[in-house]
């Protein structure tokens, strides 16, 4: 048996990126630590989950996620969240009329979805 500890995302700005997600999310523990070659991670740490590692790296993002996130409001609506997240600096990509999810973007352009609440 195993588990998930940390979902690890590259990123140029970890600071902003886990900023962000804080803020979205509307929860986690921010701490910040160093690797063995002087790199600088910030890390948001739940209660009830895996914690979100954002790792910096010199490139910018290139090319669709390999895995992304799919979120849904606690409260409220979708189309609600969805206006909260572009106000967090957010973008919509993707609003397909058939499918239930809106594909957005963070700061860095790492996709994500949002779904209706369940």
């Amino acid at each position: 048996m195993t588990r998930i500890l940390a979902i690890a995302v590259d990123c140029r700005r970890p600071d902003l990126l886990a900023e962000f997600w804080k803020q979205a999310l509307g929860q986690g523990k921010s701490r910040t630590w160093t690797d063995s070659h002087g790199l600088t991670y910030r890390q948001l740490d739940f209660d009830d989950g895996p914690a979100l590692l954002f790792q910096p790296v010199p490139e910018e993002k290139a090319g669709k996620n390999r895995l992304h996130l799919d979120l849904a409001p606690a409260e409220g609506d979708q189309r609600a969240e969805v206006e909260r997240l572009v106000m967090l600096g957010a973008k919509v990509l993707d609003d397909p009329p058939d499918d239930p999810w809106i594909v957005l973007a963070d700061p860095e352009g790492n996709e994500f979805c949002v779904l209706p609440p369940r």
